[in-house]
């Protein structure tokens, strides 16, 4: 599916960690996926206005960071961010009934939710496995950073009744989750021989869209503990993509380099190169 001006601009920008890109580059690059000149000029304006994007002295364009952004970074860290699961439950009380509150707050709770990996058990009270590796506190401020509402109530619950056990554990469609990951795992596989073969444009555009949609499910993954939901493909799609971020830079680095955009990187640096896809991914919650 093509992106729409706002989405490409976010998630091309979002590859870049500690550089900037001109309006040239960014102009050059979404004619590549249909999208006009004005369009994107007069998107990347609203993007400034908004806060989203910063715009430096030289007249070069950078994300202006946030929480979002953070997770998109750290994707490769992915499997780091669990704990072996002692039974518990990280609970969300939405103590304010979500048509009394405004717009901006329902779509930053439901951000925070959906990236958290949250799923509801009763109407405003949602759930997660207590496998997280971050602390309790620290999973209170991720879900604040995220938009979380300050009324909402973050709390970890340990004895839940054996009925609402048996349903919060069956909450997720794990089967859903793992074909979805076979099939990302499929995708790749193809690109990647046919990244091999095509020009340098096409190739941009494949590495930019088929990354994307692997990174996306990456990052929004609910990092289920293995009594829910097994990991192994999980794990064996973020193999894949960090192989395939690889040829993702390949394809996109004499561009980059035309317009003078850091592309390379250190063994340390977490950042992705051209396989963004959080913010275009769906329809309400995640878009800051």
């Amino acid at each position: 599916m093509a992106p729409t001006a706002k989405s490409f601009l976010l998630d091309l920008l979002s590859t870049l960690k500690h550089g900037t890109m001109p309006v040239g580059a960014l102009v050059e690059a979404g004619e590549l996926f249909g999208i006009g000149g004005n369009n994107l000029r007069v998107t990347l304006a609203r993007l400034v206005a908004s806060g989203l994007v910063r715009r430096d002295q030289r007249g070069r364009y950078r994300l202006a960071g946030g929480a979002v952004t953070q997770r998109l970074e750290t994707w490769r860290d992915l499997e780091r961010r669990t704990r072996p699961w002692a039974g518990e439950w990280i609970a969300v009380h939405s103590a304010t009934a979500t048509p009394k509150i405004g717009r901006a707050e329902r779509r930053g709770r439901s951000r925070a939710l959906t990236l958290l990996g949250f799923q509801p058990l009763r109407p405003n009270f949602h759930l997660r496995p207590d496998n997280l590796s971050a602390s309790i506190d620290a999973v209170r401020h991720d879900l604040r950073s995220l938009g979380l509402p300050a009324a909402d109530l973050v709390f970890v619950s340990r004895a839940l009744e054996a009925a609402d056990e048996n349903a919060a554990r069956s909450l997720w469609n794990t089967d859903e989750l793992r074909g979805r990951y076979r099939r990302r795992l499929d995708e790749l596989a193809v690109s990647t021989k046919r990244l091999a073969r095509v020009d340098a444009r096409t190739g941009m555009v494949e590495s930019f869209l088929i990354g994307g949609a692997a990174l996306r499910d990456l990052v929004r993954d609910p990092l289920l503990p293995v009594e829910i939901c097994a990991a192994d493909e999980r794990h064996s799609l973020l193999e894949a993509m960090k192989q395939y971020d690889r040829l993702g830079r390949a394809a996109w680095a004499e561009f980059l380099s035309t317009y003078d955009v850091p592309h390379l990187r250190g063994p340390d640096d977490p950042r992705p190169a051209v396989t963004p896809g959080l913010r275009s991914a769906d329809p309400e919650g995640v878009r800051p």
